[in-house]
């Protein structure tokens, strides 16, 4: 295996998904944070909408997304509290072909540095819906400027040792494979 210093940079396609009954692209912070972010890291923007707190809307703009060959991770913004309208681990969690409970747990591990107890009040997820890495984050700035910063940014960088998404993207579909050899 090469070490970091012989790996080259190799850019992920992302699509950010803000959920929100009142925001709009132009007051979109959070979503903003996360675009800004992801192309500060040379990664590709390759789509970003806003839909509204409802299970179908947001498992239809993530859906399309997933079967979209020019996406490789999902990251979506708003709608993991409690309230009543809060429902995108509702819409997206039945979702996964593979949940990512590492994500959740180191999520709340850095946001109670920051935060203290008040992290329990979000259900940040993650998952893998067919081949796309697929997450939920908290709708303020400072959780997704947390979340890229401290877990996502190095993940999606092929030169992150020891381990990070980027090499295994292309065995995501290994299922696929040996499920028609199989037949």
């Amino acid at each position: 295996m090469a070490d970091k210093a012989e790996r080259l940079f190799i850019p992920v396609r992302f699509a950010v998904l803000t959920v929100s009954d009142t925001r709009t692209l132009e007051d979109d912070r959070s979503g903003n944070t996360l675009a800004e972010r992801i192309e500060a890291a040379g990664h590709v923007l390759s789509d970003r909408k806003i839909v509204p707190d409802d299970v179908e809307a947001i498992r239809m703009a993530v859906t399309l997304w997933c079967a979209d060959a020019a996406i490789d991770a999902i990251v979506t913004t708003g709608g993991t509290g409690f309230t009543g309208r809060d429902v995108t681990p509702e819409a997206l969690e039945p979702l996964f072909d593979k949940r990512m409970d590492g994500f959740s747990q180191v999520f709340h591990r850095m946001s109670y540095d920051k935060i203290g107890t008040s992290t329990i009040q979000s259900r940040a997820t993650a998952g893998l819906i067919d081949q796309t890495f697929v997450f939920a984050l908290p709708g303020s700035p400072g959780a997704c400027r947390d979340a890229w910063d401290g877990i996502l940014k190095d993940q999606f960088d092929y030169r992150h040792m020891p381990c990070n998404f980027v090499e295994i993207m292309p065995r995501l579909a290994e299922h696929l494979k040996r499920g028609a050899s199989e037949r």
